[in-house]
């Protein structure tokens, strides 16, 4: 029996998949002013049971293996594997949507946590979209009533309905693209919001709970459907806080929306585009003008058309020869840059996961859901249950005025909005510094002692330039130490980092105070054969899996190549340092190739996929 979930295990972390095309981008814009995690909430009618919780999260665990992912580097592109993390439940003690995903952490891209009656799902955009974390939530929600409430039957979520793992991980976006271009115009430059912005993993939150028979009903009157009315009063709201002199610009809205309800997919995967509702106001504009230009841009047509061009688009992207061949760490700039310059046409987001449907024998322990999302801009978002919809409208701008009007405009066509008083336990909680503040004090240190060290050569000893030698241990300590920082996460590229600033400083000192050769006899060898052993050290202490440390140990290896080199090459004189390093890096890689031959092949079609 163990030896048939060893197998299954093994099996299962040999699987790994590249990174949906619509979450490309996310890895490359995630940091400090935005998370790309969104929270989908469920509040139920009693308090929730941690112990009872985390076996439920078992259960769903066992369901959705998608969610037990890690998000990994390669040469060319990221990629997801499977890693046996437990998934653990704790109580609700940080800012919402605080960031998941760290490079070079070793994590899950969700968290699941509780506080009083709700079950908070965060989820890190690169692992899934709404539509799948929605789905996680729902089995999550359901396996926790059934095992509260052992004498009740809860119907399965998705009952006569039949998905392998293979179609939760399906790669929608290439099983759809046809190539044809799509035919627009080129976007305009839209309004932005001004004001004092919030720092780091700060955010203001507000929630605002509606009837959802009322929006629908008053949507109804204006021939529109719910989003298209709540996306026209949001454009509004936004409009009647722009100044009239920066009316030249429009007023747009990046609206999500999901693929799966124009092309049948059963993927738990990213397979979403978007679409952008830009408006041209002046100062006669109505909310009726507003709404009439949404209904044409909702239109099924028109949405058909715009969003299977702009998959398209990005897949077209992807395949391209060229683009695949440029290295992760440039396509990263690329990305960022064109996330940031995309966003220029965009004024705010919009986005509706719609009706949460539940099968009847829920409603006795169900209050309610809820969603909302990190931004670097404005964003709402909203769902409903029952006649209960919920809009969490999330902001990096201190400016209440924009939710004023929208709730103004609401209530001015007959709906009642009820502000939900934040109960988030960690929103006020500020991130942790310290460890900042120490850098900062360190690099004070270094560049004061660089100081006094100038000041003192030119006043004691003028005209022997010994500062300067000064300044340079100084920066090379310095260095060190912030990329070991930087790092950190990751000891075995941590330790490839330190031996090519040894090696490049070792070269540079040796050639600026009059080159003798010492670099290349004794410290590189020296410094190679140091992080070799280090690294067998680390992975053994670290019990980390072969994915983890191999690739490292193979450039750990070819580096001990080099002096052998460098000797054939004549730029070392003395031969036994040179020797002994790249023999035993020669065996070593050897071994590697022996014993760990299938794992190598492996992290090969992994690392430099093209």
């Amino acid at each position: 029996m163990n030896k048939e979930a060893d197998r299954l295990k093994e099996k299962r972390q040999s699987r790994w998949r590249k990174l949906d095309n619509a979450a490309q981008a996310f890895p490359a814009a995630t940091g400090k002013k935005d998370s790309r995690v969104f929270r989908f909430y469920c509040v139920l009618k009693e308090t929730v049971d941690a112990n009872t919780l985390q076996n439920a999260l078992d259960l769903t665990m066992e369901k959705y293996p998608l969610f037990r992912s890690v998000l990994r580097k390669g040469l060319f592109w990221f990629y997801m594997e499977p890693r046996e993390l437990p998934a653990l439940v704790r109580e609700e003690d940080r800012p919402p949507c605080s960031r998941i995903y760290v490079p070079d952490q070793k994590r899950l891209l969700f968290e699941v946590t509780y506080y009083k009656n709700r079950i908070n799902l965060e989820v890190f955009h690169g692992l899934t979209d709404g539509t799948g974390a929605m789905q996680f939530l729902k089995e999550l929600v359901r396996n926790y009533l059934t095992l509260t409430y052992k004498d009740t039957v809860f119907p399965e979520m998705d009952e006569g309905e039949v998905f392998t793992e293979s179609d939760y991980e399906e790669d929608s976006f290439s099983q759809y693209y046809t190539g044809k271009k799509r035919k627009s115009g080129k976007s305009r430059k839209a309004f932005q919001l001004r004001g004092e912005r919030l720092e780091q993993a700060e955010m203001q939150i507000t929630e605002l709970i509606l009837s959802a028979s009322e929006v629908h009903r008053k949507a109804k009157e204006y021939g529109v459907s719910v989003t298209a009315y709540l996306a026209a009063a949001f454009l509004y709201a936004i409009y009647e806080e722009v100044p009239k002199s920066r009316l030249k610009r429009p007023v747009s809205l990046m609206i999500p929306v999901n693929l799966r309800n124009f092309f049948p997919s059963g993927s738990m995967t990213n397979f979403w585009s978007w679409i952008e509702t830009a408006f041209d106001f002046d100062e006669n504009t109505k909310l009726t003008d507003v709404i009439s230009k949404m209904k044409e841009m909702f239109g099924k047509d028109y949405l058909e058309k715009e969003i299977s061009g702009r998959m398209n688009e990005l897949v077209r992207l992807e395949k391209n020869p060229f683009l695949r061949a440029v290295p992760l760490e440039i396509k990263n700039l690329f990305l960022l840059a064109g996330t940031t310059l995309g966003g220029r046409s965009v004024t705010a987001v919009y986005s509706n996961i719609g009706r949460i449907q539940m099968a009847e024998e829920f409603e006795g322990y169900i209050e309610r859901f809820g969603f909302f999302a990190s931004t670097d801009k404005m964003q709402m978002c909203s769902c409903s249950y029952g006649d209960t919809l919920v809009l969490g409208l999330t902001s990096k701008i201190i400016d209440p005025n924009i939710c004023r009007n929208f709730i103004s405009i609401l209530k001015r066509d007959g709906i009642e909005c009820r502000v939900q008083k934040n109960d988030f336990p960690g929103y006020h909680e500020k991130p942790s510094r310290r460890a900042l503040m120490g850098l900062k004090i360190f690099s004070f240190t270094c560049t004061a002692a660089v100081v006094i060290c100038w000041m003192l050569n030119y006043l004691v000893t003028f005209g022997r330039w010994w500062a300067g030698y000064v300044t340079a241990g100084v920066f090379c300590t310095w260095l060190l130490v912030m990329v070991g920082y930087r790092k950190r996460r990751n000891p075995l590229k941590n330790g490839m980092w330190q031996l090519i600033i040894v090696t490049v400083g070792s070269l540079l000192w040796d050639l600026f105070t009059g080159w003798q050769g010492w670099s290349v006899d004794f410290v590189i060898p020296l410094a190679i054969l140091v992080n070799m052993l280090s690294m067998v050290i680390i992975s053994v202490a670290g019990k980390m899996e072969v994915s983890e440390y191999l690739f490292y140990l193979v450039q750990a290896g070819a580096c001990g190549l080099i002096p052998f080199i460098l000797l054939a090459a004549g730029a070392a004189a003395v031969p036994y340092p040179s020797v002994i390093c790249s023999g035993v890096s020669l065996l070593f890689l050897l071994g590697l190739v022996i014993f760990k031959w299938k794992d190598f092949v492996r992290e090969v079609q992994k690392k430099f996929r093209v």
